[in-house]
């Protein structure tokens, strides 16, 4: 494809000072309708890539082939750009703008937001009594028959959730058939029910509460907040932010999730980074872990998730301060609450050792405590330490385990896991 016959259409648009900012093309495909490709080179967090093709791969090969035949000299530069290539840079200069804080945030009509969120509560209210009335179903009729029923059985309710606006209430009942634990797992789906009932009754007495679990409560059964209101009327915190690590995951619609864990120097406050991208892309890293940068983080309503309002300037840190298993599970504690439904938690040990027993894998500390170790990082642990103790940012889950995320060296170097 690399052959200037293959592209009818091309050009190159140069940046102010006449370097390459993109390159864009139009190459002929099996059908009737030219592939539409074109590459941004001069981003901030490198090159992007678009095509209409439907390949899944990024950058496909009609990008490829356009970026060849750009580096070979083949493509000109061109006084116009067709709409296709102008809307999409102008669309990518629009969210890195408003992910800097630099575009202002268009004003809110608060007696109108108020009337939607409204809304959508009393909707979702509605939903909730409806599973209420459900989950004490499943109790009446007792669990011996749960290895019997099928997928269907916890579907039908989560569909009804997902009518109701309710998605996250949702999720948690698609998550109730998992019963692995051998023996056991009468005790984990009783408690995947109880958390659930425990989400239904705090919803639906959600005006006795303060605004912070009432915020809490939003977004555990559905209720998002956009980031243009986070920005434009989210509580606002300086501080000099370390990166403590961060870990992926996968949300219930199949797309890939990043969290980016943040502790405030100076405050202390815990800041939780999401970024999100589709199968088969690489969530974007907003922070570099083991770093630290000064700045002003917007919070959402929960008080846990933010979102960056301006530029930030990263640079080397020394290790985090820890401390021993039992400060991390009191803090553990204490984030459960404000928010008990909380999966995940940012955790710094100091003196942390990998140690092995006849149930597998620990982290122990200095005075013998451990906590059980999510082996999908064991070797990298193992291989930069050598066995010795290391100041360690990890995830803490009751379910998964500990997920190092971050670990410093003798000499305060961080290696992200």
């Amino acid at each position: 494809m690399a052959k200037p016959g293959s592209w009818p259409a091309s050009g190159v648009i140069a940046a102010d000072g006449g370097a390459t900012s993109a390159v864009w093309g139009e190459c002929k495909g099996s059908g009737s309708k030219p592939y539409l490709a074109a590459a941004h080179l001069d981003g901030d967090k490198g090159p992007a890539y678009k095509c209409s093709c439907p390949s899944r791969k990024i950058p496909c090969k009609h990008v490829l082939a356009l970026l060849a035949l750009w580096s070979q000299g083949s493509v000109e530069p061109a006084e116009e750009r067709p709409e296709w290539v102008a809307k999409w840079l102008s669309g990518r200069q629009s969210r890195a703008e408003r992910a800097a804080g630099g575009a202002a945030v268009a004003p809110v009509d608060p007696k109108k937001a108020a009337a939607t969120l409204k809304a959508r509560e009393d909707t979702v209210a509605v939903g909730l009594e409806e599973l209420r009335v459900w989950l004490h179903d499943q109790v009446d009729a007792g669990l011996a028959e749960v290895p019997r029923l099928g997928y269907e059985h916890w579907d039908r309710m989560a569909k009804r959730l997902v009518d109701a606006k309710a998605s996250g209430a949702a999720s948690l009942v698609t998550q109730l058939p998992q019963r692995g634990g051998g023996d056991h797992w009468p005790d984990r789906l009783l408690e995947r029910l109880g958390m659930l009932h425990l989400l239904v009754d705090g919803y639906l007495a959600r005006e006795e509460v303060d605004e912070r679990t009432r915020a809490v409560l939003r977004a555990r059964v559905g209720i998002s907040t956009r980031s243009e209101d986070v920005l434009g009327s989210g509580e606002r915190v300086h501080d000099t932010w370390r990166v403590l690590g961060h870990n992926d995951g996968l949300t219930p619609d199949g797309m890939r999730s990043r969290r980016t864990w943040l502790r405030g120097a100076d405050t202390g406050r815990v800041a939780l980074v999401l970024s999100y991208a589709r199968t088969g892309q690489t969530p974007e890293s907003p922070f570099r872990s083991g770093t630290e940068a000064e700045g002003e983080l917007a919070f959402h309503p929960d008080g846990r998730r933010a979102v960056r309002t301006d530029r930030m300037t990263e640079r080397a840190c020394t290790p985090p301060g820890g401390g021993g298993i039992d400060q991390a599970l009191d803090s553990y504690a204490g984030a459960l609450a404000d928010d008990p439904w909380l999966e995940e938690w940012p955790v710094v040990l100091d003196h942390a050792v990998a140690a092995r027993t006849g149930n597998g894998w620990y982290v122990a500390d200095r005075n013998g405590a451990a906590l059980p170790l999510e082996t999908g990082t064991l070797w990298a642990v193992l291989a930069a330490t050598g066995g010795r103790p290391t100041t360690l940012a990890a995830e803490w889950s009751p379910k998964a385990g500990l997920a190092p995320m971050t670990l410093w060296d003798d000499e305060g170097r961080a290696l992200a896991l």
